[in-house]
């Protein structure tokens, strides 16, 4: 019996080592979930509750794997509905393929219901490759060409099909003019190194400073060993950018953590001291927390060089994989036998750690959420994978929790959208069903799509070899990020209208599901429910209620931030008193841990 198009798609993704595709059904896809039945379990298709969720867990994919992810959804709505987590994947450069549906070919421009001009819609978020099947003998090429770009680009890309193509009979193209023959496969990625005069400079530059910082992100995922060989032979620390949180583990004593708003004092105050940068892998935005430009010589290493020299006026940049140009550039650097630079760094770490156990240790109404994921930190299960949501829990998740070596970590670093949280965690534990998973989402986030998400877990938990996927909701009623900007930021007390949450019990949820679910708003209740969290044979809520008052403290308070916080009280913000008091106690936490 002869295959249909939607069926040749299929066998060609898997060709291509394609084994799963999260999505949505709809009637402009009919072909292609009826091609499911024809390929077995050659590719699965895995629902999930919103088409958004599965951009996000396809996005996911990519990053915990380094594959390609691929999402589907129907025409119209559903396409629609991809788009915030093909956004994602498109600023953090992964490599993801959507596949959409469309009305039949005789009814596109007749104002068909669900009818959307989706080339027009897909172009930005698409940008290196968006195409439609306009007839069977395109489906190889249009396979081919959108995962192999995807891949090469680290990119999203699309293919709309029709679904009268869908279902139509697949042919082969003709040997004639104007036909394109392909072929799936890719090959190992390409040593890309610098050129030696490029390395020569570099290495100039970095000799030549006496207190360098480095800088990491994504891009040094698979260098570890390299950074820390050349960290050693300079004698300096390293920061990591959000996206590059599990690049190198946060036991090492030089490492000083996260950098910007959700940062740590030790990468500031290295920042702010240092006579050389040294980025790797990172397209890191903020450049106010940079040095100063003119404080420092600069080097970067970027395999993209469209994102080289955008932050910062670098003296050097160097075009390359970030492992292959740190092995080149590792023996022309000399080592700086004065290490006081290097202790100074070590000794800020060793102090902002007590700093944030004492932090964590304050009072709060009624749990302190730097308690929630410190207590966490140090139960961290070996080869965990960590998930993140965007909020003010991700100040806590990126301070307070020490990853070690072999965890994983990934949030939407470049987009910081809502709702990623669950859906990501969704997807680490499809890819590696034997690892433990933790998800950090705020109570907006679950409201919004997360506890949708919640839905897909409960269907699918039983599939996985360890259970144990646990799912950290800070429940303080608050949008709390955009309260904590609207005051910082705007100078403007909580607008209550837009900011307060009403309440939502996430554990009994939990129970409804067949989940674990554990309420905790005693802080002596802290340590133990992680602890039985972590022993369940199913997944868990971890509902913790928190206090919206406890500030996101910047490592350092700038003359603008005060500055907008004091016209914030002058207003009277319905909360002004815990404010200024829990303020105040995070900062003498610095001045009083010597």
């Amino acid at each position: 019996m002869a295959k249909n198009t939607a069926q040749f798609m299929l066998e060609r993704l898997a060709d291509w080592g394609v084994r799963r595709i999260y999505g949505y059904p709809g009637d402009g896809i009919n072909g292609l979930l009826g091609a499911f039945h024809e390929v077995g379990d050659r590719v699965e298709f895995t629902q999930t509750a919103h088409e958004e969720l599965a951009a996000f867990a396809a996005c996911a994919h990519a990053k915990f794997t380094g594959e390609v992810g691929v999402c589907m959804a129907t025409s119209g709505p559903g396409a629609i509905h991809l788009l915030n987590g093909l956004y994602d994947a498109k600023l953090d450069h992964q490599p993801v393929v959507a596949i959409v549906g469309q009305q039949k070919r005789m009814g596109l421009g007749g104002n068909f219901q669900q009818e959307v001009d989706l080339n027009s819609l897909y172009k930005d978020v698409a940008s290196e490759f968006v195409q439609v099947c306009m007839v069977p003998a395109q489906a190889a090429h249009l396979v081919d060409r959108a995962i192999r770009i995807a891949r090469a680009t680290r990119s999203v890309t699309c293919i709309i099909v029709p679904d009268d193509v869908a279902e139509a009979e697949h042919e082969d193209p003709p040997r004639a003019h104007g036909a394109v023959f392909s072929g799936e496969g890719f090959p190992n990625p390409p040593r890309v190194i610098p050129q030696e005069t490029d390395l020569r400079r570099a290495a100039e530059v970095l000799n030549e400073g006496e207190r360098v910082a480095m800088l990491i992100g994504a891009g040094a995922f698979g260098a570890a060993e390299e950074v820390k060989q050349v960290a050693d032979i300079l004698g300096c620390g390293v920061a990591k950018a959000l996206n590059g949180r599990a690049a190198l583990p946060d036991d090492l004593p030089y490492v000083t953590g996260s950098i910007g708003l959700l940062g740590t004092k030790p990468s500031n105050d290295m920042m702010e001291g240092c006579d050389t940068l040294f980025m790797v892998g990172t397209s890191f935005p903020y450049s106010e927390w940079l040095p100063e430009p003119g404080q420092a010589r600069g080097v970067q290493i970027d395999i993209d060089g469209k994102m080289i020299g955008i932050r910062y006026p670098m003296e050097v940049n160097l075009v390359g994989d970030s492992r292959e140009a740190l092995r080149a550039l590792i023996p022309r650097l000399r080592r700086k036998e004065d290490r006081s630079w290097r202790e100074e760094i070590e000794q800020n770490v060793e102090r902002w750690w007590e700093i944030l156990q004492e932090r964590a240790m304050e009072d709060a109404e009624p749990l302190n959420p730097q308690r929630v994921f410190h207590e966490l930190s140090s139960r961290l299960p070996d080869r965990c994978i960590l998930t993140a949501d965007s909020g003010s829990g991700t100040n806590w998740w990126a301070r307070q929790l020490k990853l070690r070596d072999g965890m994983m970590a990934a949030l939407s670093g470049t987009l910081a959208t809502m709702c990623p949280g669950v859906p990501y965690a969704l997807a680490a534990k499809f890819a590696y069903p034997d690892r433990p998973v933790i998800a950090s989402v705020g109570d907006g986030a679950m409201q919004m799509i997360g506890i949708n998400a919640l839905i897909d877990v409960a269907k699918y938990w039983h599939r996985w070899s360890d259970p144990r996927l646990i799912v950290l909701v800070l429940n303080n009623r608050d949008l709390n990020q955009v309260t904590w900007e609207q005051r910082v930021l705007a100078g403007d007390p909580k607008l209550e209208a837009s900011q307060d949450l009403p309440d939502f019990p996430f554990a009994r949820y939990a129970e409804m599901l067949g989940f674990k679910g554990i309420r905790v708003d005693d802080p002596d209740d802290v340590a133990h429910a992680w602890d039985e969290a972590l022993a369940s044979d199913r997944p868990v809520v971890y509902e913790a209620v928190t206090d919206p008052e406890i500030p996101p403290l910047p490592p350092h308070i700038r003359f603008e931030q005060a500055q907008k916080m004091a016209q914030t009280l002058a207003k009277g913000d319905p909360h002004e008193i815990r404010i200024a008091w829990n303020s105040l106690k995070g900062k003498l936490t610095e001045f009083t841990t010597r």
